[in-house]
């Protein structure tokens, strides 16, 4: 209890406060960034056979249009290089400028982006296929700076009791993005196809795409940018966080003002101990140092690798479910329907799955993460999701079976719920709890890009992988793959390589962010 007694008295009172109103308030302002950034990168997957049939079906072809393979891992997986290069970009800025700052450039960003994806115009398919890739790139950069942010700003004002559900639950309003893509999906498919009756592509090719399904695909992706703009106000008025005021920016007299005031207490500011903090030559190492690679460095190695992993599994089953789906024939053959009736089933079981494993998953994380810990639930999180991608994948041909397939569909869904009750929500927590303030946004922002890497590697390799081991039965422009079934037992693999680097990852359960990130904050020289 030495250094508690020692600590900064701002410090302490954030670490023993009560939960109240503004840690609430805090989760749904950091919240409803994750929820437009879920929206925002899958509702594509929703979208790109639409885009195939409205812009490269051919009047000669025996089967609807699609995305040729250069354009359809552009499509989308552009949006991911993007975050990518705004968690590097964005985490490094909220350490140099502060969180509150960059906080609101990033919601800019996502919503004018998310506006314009929307609008991309053209004369040609390439034009319009373009301009697209061109702003849901610079989407994903405002992305892309929302995950070290979010997690920093959460951390930096949880206490230290309940900071794992906290920064969770901003994590979990993920769920509810992936959610809420499907209904606006449906809806808008379902109005469109009561509104504009179509035969299917089976009884007349040409008419099976009504023109007015161009503005179904400009409704979806659009929409995403309202819930972002609905909490701009809110996240200016957010006072900057107390830990990066006093550490970093050695402002103790603010630092102690904007807590006093939001945990209505008085607080002493303490300037002349955050003067001699600040001389401490222990809190100088820079990133580029020995003595970080000596303290933090196997922690990075394991926050990035887990990341990695973990999305090349998550981002190639959120992306191409649709593919999996249809393999299995839980959605019918292109043919048998028209163009919105295909974005009607494609949300619809997107919509379930979502709300049938991968919502609940967040939150049973969100209710156990400050019980069992951080490492428990990762390591039971991709084992498990081993264990069910193995049993869908080595008996594949089993659940193809019209009998199997509900089984098949349940199978696959546990997978979700285990990469969600595991380490999909605990990569993004630990890496804004076991760094140093002044490190935390950048170091966070690495994790948080080597994950992407994993998503780019799911998005474009599993695009390839996954088709068909004939050339004959491969989508058009496609090369033969190695099929489903072997890129699933791939996946399979992938998850058990992530279940060995867990060990890399310290556990931060109870601990105080200066005890997690062994920051010295006790004052003394």
């Amino acid at each position: 209890m030495a250094v508690e007694d020692n600590n900064l008295q701002v410090l302490n009172a954030l670490d023993l406060a009560k939960t109240q109103l503004y840690h609430f308030t805090a989760i749904i302002i950091a919240g409803m960034g994750f929820f437009t950034d879920a929206y925002d990168l899958f509702s594509i997957s929703l979208v790109t056979k639409l885009l195939g049939r409205l812009y490269y079906t051919k009047p000669d072809l025996l089967k609807p249009g699609t995305l040729p393979p250069v354009v359809s891992a552009s499509v989308t997986g552009v949006a991911l290089v993007g975050t990518l290069a705004g968690q590097l970009f964005f985490g490094w800025l909220g350490d140099k400028m502060g969180r509150k700052k960059v906080y609101g450039m990033t919601l800019v960003l996502m919503v004018v982006c998310s506006v314009a994806s929307g609008l991309s115009l053209g004369n040609t398919p390439k034009g319009v296929m373009t301009t697209l890739c061109f702003f849901r790139f610079w989407l994903g950069f405002g992305i892309g700076g929302d995950y070290p942010l979010s997690a920093t700003i959460m951390s930096e004002y949880a206490n230290k009791k309940t900071r794992g559900a906290f920064i969770a639950a901003v994590f979990a309003m993920q769920g509810f993005g992936i959610l809420f893509s499907g209904i606006v999906a449906l809806i808008t498919s379902a109005g469109f196809d009561h509104a504009y009756k179509a035969p299917t592509f089976a009884e007349n090719a040409a008419l099976s795409t009504v023109p007015q399904a161009d503005y179904i695909w400009r409704i979806i992706l659009m929409f995403g940018s309202l819930p972002a703009a609905l909490t701009y106000y809110w996240r200016m008025k957010m006072p900057e966080t107390a830990r990066y005021t006093a550490l970093v920016a050695k402002d103790a007299k603010r630092a102690a003002q904007d807590m006093g005031r939001v945990l209505q207490v008085e607080i002493e500011s303490e300037e002349a101990k955050v003067e001699q903090i600040s001389r401490d030559e222990t809190n100088q190492f820079g990133l580029f140092s020995w003595e970080f690679v000596r303290r933090h460095g196997l922690h990075l190695f394991g926050t990035c690798s887990t990341w990695f992993l973990l999305d090349i599994a998550f981002y190639s089953q959120n992306l191409f479910q649709k593919d999996v789906f249809s393999a299995v024939g839980w959605i019918p053959k292109a043919p048998t329907m028209n163009a919105v009736q295909e974005v009607y089933k494609i949300a619809r079981a997107q919509t379930l799955i979502a709300l049938c494993s991968t919502v609940p998953g967040y939150w049973f994380t969100v209710a156990f993460i400050d019980i069992i810990g951080r490492f428990a639930i990762q390591l039971m999180g991709f084992f498990f999701m081993t264990v069910f991608m193995f049993a869908i994948a080595i008996p594949y041909h089993h659940w193809t079976l019209e009998a199997n397939r509900i089984g098949f569909i349940v199978m696959y869904s546990f997978t979700f719920f285990f990469a969600n009750f595991g380490p999909n929500a605990t990569t993004f927590v630990v890496p804004a709890e076991i760094f140093p303030a002044r490190l935390r946004s950048t170091c966070h922002g690495i994790s948080a890009a080597a994950g992407k890497a994993g998503a780019i590697v799911g998005a474009y390799g599993f695009l390839y992988a996954a088709q068909s081991k004939d050339p004959t039965k491969t989508d058009a422009g496609y090369p033969a793959g190695i099929g489903i079934k072997n890129s699933l037992i791939v996946l399979g693999c992938i998850n058990a390589l992530g279940m060995l680097c867990t060990f890399c990852v310290p556990e931060t359960k109870g601990k105080s962010l200066e005890e997690a990130s062994q920051e010295t904050i006790t004052g003394e020289a």
